[in-house]
């Protein structure tokens, strides 16, 4: 190992055999951040020599290189051996070379014209392995191997997913000679990343569609710099990336107000901003001759995207732009407030007391980080104290709650602006607690969701809009698990379900479909269910959380309890809350003003608001809730 190599795993920087790092100051954006390039750069030499045969050999991924440092490869040297040539090809697909160009002079001529590895991303859970096999068509030239634990792929139109079942990754490279060079004639048919170099390349952002009248989100990963095959920045590829349309999960529900065939302006490869906080977007025809109320859901659908992806950056207002370069549309971040259709922050946050009451928390709209002491939720809950809630659900606009008694076996609904009886329970379970009903859940259109967890019986039941019969729900995917909690995001298109399973807990997200004629759909179902939380070995409490995330306590195989974001998709964002190895529930808002709220044992209620520390607001409740 030479001098300089010692000396950068000293500084705790790992640089890759082959690779070159450019290391530039921190600077933080939200979850992740961006970095002015130092202008210095370091070539790193590694210490392991290059085999000669074909044994097994791992190509390491560039664990703890994070998304500050630059990262480029190293072209092959002059008459390279098949091996060097594998494991070089291997390490400049991690590069942040913009077009790849280094990893290309790798391939022949031909290959390196037609590999295309920005259409598509497979992710590992680690660095790749790869090994000499004998060749079919050629059983004399160099061929080999590569495989390692595939952890996701990143689909055509940016879409992550996560791997169920634990199936490997595997492709072969074929190589030949041209020039006297050994050349890669096959390569991937995507670029292959470990879970680190993925990270370090890509950032997660949601792009945002119309679920009716509501906006969904819709969760992606894009660039964060130039895309190399697009060599768009990263603004102009997730605009890119929305016009194509929703992802393919959220596309039975969702869709784009732009016209079909809508893209950007032939040769668009960055957006402006104005002086006044102003994105200008320029359209290609497609979009020419669209109606002003249409524009303003297609102009509502990039201001809630660009102020995803820009985080701190401040964006103010839209503006569209025809073919012809004339002003098609704008729309304010006010004006897109209305078309989105949100539900409403929260006034009051609830929890349930230690003597099975219903107690409301006042959340000061100037104090985010004050309360009034608690008080009974107003209604018949109040004017019946002998009734003990064990959970309940708070309806978006908190004018009705629902509560399951405590001992699990009825579900009821209360209005909280008017006094009286106790009305009877919607639905009542044969089961006996802990296996009778979830904590109900309400979603934006006002319907309430619950599970039985009656192990002889178990069902997901939705009681449309609050009242009426309830309507047993199909779900498509369970396998035999039975729902053990439940929560409908804010939009209304997902739900979220701990499912208990031969092989224990596991949290998954379903898509809600409504009846639909189009579509042949008569009937509400929870469809195409995807691993939200692949890991955590346990899952013990979740909710949703802002921009489209949720917010899971568990812990990693081995690992200590903990709260993470993950993205709706099923990948983690790189954002966890302190102190989490005591909460046995939790509860947040789409409104980030808000406090996370959790329980505990010892502490009871506590609240974490933005910026501050974990502190007890109400000792001894438990099953703390936000509207929805």
């Amino acid at each position: 190992m030479d001098a300089e190599t010692r000396a950068a795993r000293v500084r705790g920087v790992r640089s890759p055999r082959g690779l070159r790092t450019l290391l530039g100051p921190r600077s933080p954006r939200g979850l992740r951040s961006y970095a002015a390039l130092g202008a210095v750069g370091l070539l790193l030499a590694g210490c392991a020599s290059m085999p000669d045969h074909g044994e097994i050999r791992p190509v390491q991924a560039s664990q703890g290189v994070d998304s500050q440092v630059r990262v480029f490869g190293v072209p092959p040297a002059d008459k390279a051996s098949p091996q060097e040539i594998v494991d070089g090809f291997l390490e400049a697909m991690t590069s942040d070379d913009p077009q790849q160009q280094t990893a290309r002079k790798y391939l022949t001529e031909e290959a390196a014209k037609n590999w295309k590895p920005g259409t598509a991303v497979t992710v590992l859970a680690a660095g790749l392995d790869r090994f000499s096999v004998q060749g079919e068509k050629d059983p004399a030239g160099p061929r080999f191997k590569v495989t390692g634990k595939r952890l996701a792929t990143v689909d055509e139109r940016s879409a992550y997913q996560p791997e169920a079942g634990g199936r490997r990754y595997e492709e072969f490279l074929q190589l030949a000679q041209e020039n006297k060079q050994w050349r890669i004639a096959t390569p991937p048919s995507s670029l292959v990343l470990s879970q680190s170099d993925f990270e370090r390349m890509y950032m997660p952002v949601n792009k945002f569609y119309f679920a009716g009248n509501t906006l969904v989100a819709d969760p992606v990963y894009v660039r964060q710099r130039s895309d190399p095959d697009s060599r768009m920045d990263p603004t102009t590829q997730t605009v890119q990336s929305l016009l194509a349309g929703p992802s393919k999960w959220l596309g039975p529900v969702a869709s784009s107000s732009f016209p079909t065939g809508t893209e950007l302006r032939e040769g668009t490869k960055s957006l402006a901003y104005d002086g006044q906080n102003t994105l200008r977007v320029p359209l290609n025809d497609k979009a020419d001759n669209v109606a002003q109320p249409q524009c303003q859901k297609m102009a509502t659908q990039l201001l809630y995207t660009v102020k995803d992806l820009t985080g701190s950056q401040r964006v103010d207002r839209v503006e569209l732009f025809r073919s012809d370069k004339s002003s098609l549309c704008s729309v304010t971040e006010a004006g897109a407030a209305v078309n989105a259709n949100r539900p409403l922050p929260p006034e009051h946050q609830y929890y349930v007391d230690g003597e099975y009451h219903l107690q409301r928390l006042n959340l000061d709209a100037n104090k985010e980080d004050q309360q009034d002491q608690p008080a009974l939720a107003p209604g018949p809950l109040a004017a019946n104290p002998s009734f003990k809630v064990g959970t309940a659900g708070v309806a978006y606009g908190e004018k009705r709650a629902a509560v399951v008694s405590e001992d699990g076996r009825g579900l009821y609904v209360v209005n909280l602006t008017n006094t009286g009886p106790m009305p009877q329970p919607l639905l009542t379970s044969k089961g006996a607690k802990p296996n009778g009903l979830t904590a109900p859940t309400w979603d934006a259109a006002g319907d309430l969701w619950v599970a039985d967890q009656d192990q002889q019986n178990p069902a997901l039941w939705r009681v449309p809009g609050g009242t009426g019969t309830p309507e047993k729900v199909q779900v498509a995917g369970l396998d035999g698990g039975r729902i053990t909690a439940l929560k409908a995001s804010p939009d209304g298109v997902r739900l979220a379900m701990l499912v208990q399973g031969e092989g224990g807990k596991n949290l998954f997200i379903g898509r809600v479909e409504r009846p639909d004629a189009k579509r042949d759909v008569s009937a509400v179902s929870v469809r195409e269910l995807r691993p939200a939380a692949p890991q955590m070995a346990d899952v013990d409490a979740m909710s949703w959380a802002p921009r489209g995330r949720l917010l899971v306590v568990g812990r990693e195989s081995g690992g200590l309890v903990q709260a993470r974001y993950m993205l709706a998709d099923g990948s983690m964002v790189a954002a966890g809350l302190p102190g989490a190895s005591g909460l046995k529930a939790v509860a947040a808002t789409e409104d980030e003003k808000k406090p996370v709220v959790g329980s505990s044992d010892e502490d009871g209620i506590v609240w974490l608001p933005p910026g501050a520390q974990w502190r007890t607001v109400a000792a001894g409740g438990r099953a703390p809730v936000y509207p929805g």
